[in-house]
Parts: C-alpha cells; sequence; structure tokens
C-alpha cells in the first residue's frame, strides 16, 4: 500500500502516460510501483503537491469537495494585489468555465512573502516596470484552473503557481521533482 507526495515540477503532467514523445510525466520523477497513480490534478503549467498512492478509492474520500479537504496554493500574481482583490477572493466571486458563470466558495486569502522559494525552470518573466505580489490562497473546492481564473476576474494574471498544501499534508520540502514516501499513519493523520 504505497503513499507517496511529489512536488512535480512546470511542464509535467500530472499522469504517467504521455500525451506527446517530449512531454515530461510524472514516472520521469522515478520509478513508481505498477498501478499506482496521482489523486487529482495539476496542471502542467502549474507545480507543486501532487499525492500519488495505488488505492483509487483514496481520491473521492480526498478530493471530493462534500469532504471539504483544503488545497492551498502559492500564487505569484502579476501586479500589487490589493486589499479589496483579497477581499473580493474571501467573498467569494463568480468566474466562468465552459462558458458558464460558476460562483466559487469564499477562498481564505493573504499577502505572503515566502522564503526558500526555489527557482522555477524555465524563470518567471520578470519585467522591470511591473511588480508581482505572492498570494497564499486555500480552496476547498477544485474547479478546473479555478485559481488561474479566480485571479484573472480580479484583475491580477497568475505568472506562477505551486500547491503546497492538501487537507493537512504540507510539502516536506519546496525541492522542485522530488518524491517522499509516507506511512499509512502519516497519510491518514492528514486527512482526518
Amino acid at each position: 500500500m504505497p503513499f507517496y507526495a511529489a512536488y512535480k515540477p512546470y511542464g509535467f503532467l500530472s499522469q504517467f502516460t504521455r500525451e506527446a514523445p517530449d512531454h515530461k510525466v510524472l514516472g520521469d520523477l522515478q520509478a513508481f510501483p505498477r498501478d499506482v497513480y496521482p489523486l487529482g490534478r495539476l496542471e502542467m503549467d502549474s507545480e507543486g503537491l501532487v499525492l500519488l498512492t495505488d488505492k483509487k478509492e483514496e481520491n473521492s474520500r480526498l478530493l471530493s469537495p462534500s469532504r471539504k479537504h483544503p488545497r492551498t496554493f502559492w500564487v505569484q500574481v502579476e501586479g500589487s494585489i490589493t486589499p479589496a482583490a483579497i477581499q473580493a477572493l474571501n467573498s467569494g466571486i463568480t468566474i466562468h468555465i465552459k462558458g458558464k458563470p460558476h460562483h466559487c466558495q469564499p477562498a481564505k486569502t493573504k499577502l505572503i512573502k515566502p522564503t526558500d522559494m526555489p527557482d522555477r525552470d524555465p524563470p518567471v518573466r520578470y519585467r522591470a516596470t511591473i511588480p508581482t505580489s505572492w498570494i497564499e490562497l486555500r480552496l476547498t473546492e477544485g474547479k478546473n484552473r479555478q485559481v488561474r481564473r479566480m485571479c484573472a476576474a480580479i484583475g491580477f494574471p497568475v505568472l506562477r503557481l505551486i500547491r503546497v498544501q492538501i487537507g493537512a499534508l504540507q510539502l516536506p520540502a519546496m525541492e522542485i521533482g522530488k518524491v517522499w514516501e509516507l506511512s499509512r499513519n502519516d497519510w491518514e493523520k492528514a486527512f482526518r
């Protein structure tokens, strides 16, 4: 019964199947046992915590919106984010998914200054005349590209998106591409 946490790098797919010969996948990080697969998804242009196991029932147990396990992201946005923008995220905003409006549940958002942040490869574009800000954003739902859509809706496009926590399970370290094997006890404590 293997359980893993991995820091998925930017540019990797959250899967084991290559959709094109040049795509990077989770199996490029290390050899995993047969039948291990990722729980949930993290887009190719996002990075951070991905959970993996061979227990398929864990997907609905951990990631169903009815369970309300929070997901926490560190988000670098373009511009100096305002208190009003943070309040809008915390109040719940409407985004569009496949052309239909979706009212997001209120997030828990705050301005942060991350330390020990690894550089991304390739680096985030730098523009001397446009500042950037970092926020921590915590959600209990997970719609397709939701964080990016929410930040765009308040006028602050996402430059870098890192999932740092699911439930009570945090990335053990900010080491891009690293995989940690977890005990059943650690896994259960994280998702009570």
